[in-house]
């Protein structure tokens, strides 16, 4: 009696978790906030401390999947203070791709390889659980690794959890793919009806401008009054200024072209190799966490922070030697950007196009309208831009974004010396 009392405790708090579990996935639309939710819940129901989410990036080409963190709870600091600790490949990573992630025997205790080589910041962890990630057809999404500092052999009805924890994540992740690629769908097509509206519109317009300068030529040619040749420049300036704003707001729904077929990463390491063959600078360039699927407005503008930067030290740093790091972890994108130049006052470049300061007092400077840019990008992803620079002595930028979607909040600036 006693034994069916406690099978069927042990029934109901595995529906309980279970239960839980699946109505938090349920009401999150982002991946990454979903797949966070599913490991603090995991942390809370199932008393493990620590968990991490690896996924395959969904290239879609038949080419090897790359692996990149998908979320993390209470990472040691070894792992969580140096991004690079959890790039590449590893044990559990290579078992599953073999597809030896199977029964309780392969996941129960794994000893995890990142950290059997580190001795401080792991706070005793060796081993973890691993549980495999299938997509309905079989296709490998990634594993869902789970730990505790004082670590134990999982029963085999936890192990059992586990795993049905893992298909409902397979699930949450199937269905934010698939959302994913019906919106690049949807942003496809609204990009072609862009082009096409480019061409009715400023190509029409263009047409116009060109015929009515032609008129003003040869009136001109002909000795015209001076009224009639002023009537045609006029109606030409006024479809040019028109023409213009259709332009600018045509090129901001346009943006992403700079990424078109290639990643963050891909984009910044051309960026870097142009820049290098350009100027005689010494070009350091170093990356965390690039496989991570980007949003594409927030991809943009970090390549667009990336390629401003390099301008400004290009135009006015005499530098020699250059510095970028690009590092990505499931809650947010850093971008550094250093050069040991001539450097300026940042006091000099400070207030926006309202006069407010935002890195302290003082004025625009003359040819420094790119930091202002760069402010005005991090500002609408709710970011952060820390800028410390000081004559003689170099210039450091570092751009932080969230990776979660968040409304545009206060500019975040910060100037140090």
């Amino acid at each position: 009696m006693h034994t069916e009392s406690h099978t069927l405790e042990r029934r109901n708090r595995e529906l309980a978790v279970l239960n839980e579990i699946a109505s938090a996935l349920n009401e999150e639309i982002d991946l990454r906030a979903a797949l966070e939710t599913a490991l603090r819940k995991v942390a809370e129901l199932m008393e493990l401390r620590t968990g991490w989410i690896w996924l395959h990036r969904d290239e879609g080409n038949g080419e090897e999947p790359i692996p990149y963190l998908a979320a993390a709870q209470n990472l040691p600091p070894a792992l969580r203070d140096d991004p690079r600790q959890m790039e590449g490949d590893c044990y559990c990573l290579r078992t599953f791709r073999a597809g030896d992630l199977s029964g309780a025997a392969n996941v129960n205790v794994v000893s995890c390889s990142r950290l059997s080589a580190l001795v401080d910041g792991t706070r005793g962890l060796r081993y973890h659980t691993s549980v495999p990630l299938y997509a309905s057809h079989g296709h490998k999404l990634g594993v869902l690794n789970v730990a505790d500092t004082d670590w134990r052999e999982l029963s085999a009805a936890d192990l059992r959890l586990l795993y049905t924890i893992g298909d409902l994540l397979s699930i949450t992740i199937e269905r934010a793919r698939l959302f994913r690629r019906s919106a690049q769908i949807g942003a496809m097509e609204e990009r072609g009806r862009l082009a096409r509206e480019i061409h009715d519109t400023l190509g029409q317009s263009l047409a116009a401008i060109t015929l009515h300068m032609e008129t003003a030529d040869a009136l001109l040619e002909v000795g015209a009054g001076r009224e009639a040749i002023w009537a045609s420049v006029r109606k030409a300036l006024e479809l040019s200024r028109s023409s213009l704003q259709e332009a600018r707001r045509s090129v901001l729904d346009l943006r992403a072209a700079a990424l078109e077929g290639r990643s963050l990463a891909e984009a910044v390491r051309e960026l870097l190799e142009a820049f290098q063959k350009r100027n005689q600078i010494e070009v350091s360039y170093r990356e965390a966490g690039a496989s991570h699927p980007l949003p594409v407005r927030l991809a943009v503008a970090a390549y667009r922070v990336a390629q401003e930067g390099l301008t400004n030290v290009e135009k006015h740093a005499a530098a020699e030697h250059v510095w970028l790091e690009l590092t990505v972890t499931p809650g947010s994108l850093r971008l550094l950007i250093e050069d040991d130049g001539r450097g300026f006052d940042p006091d000099a470049v400070a207030k926006d196009q309202y006069g407010q300061s935002q890195f302290g007092q003082g004025q625009i400077g003359q040819g420094h309208y790119g930091l202002i840019g760069i402010n005005e990008r991090v500002r609408l992803l709710a970011g952060r831009l820390d800028l410390m620079s000081s004559p003689d002595a170099g210039t450091r930028l570092e751009v932080t974004l969230p990776l979660e979607d968040q409304l545009p909040g206060p500019a975040y600036g910060e100037k140090r010396t």
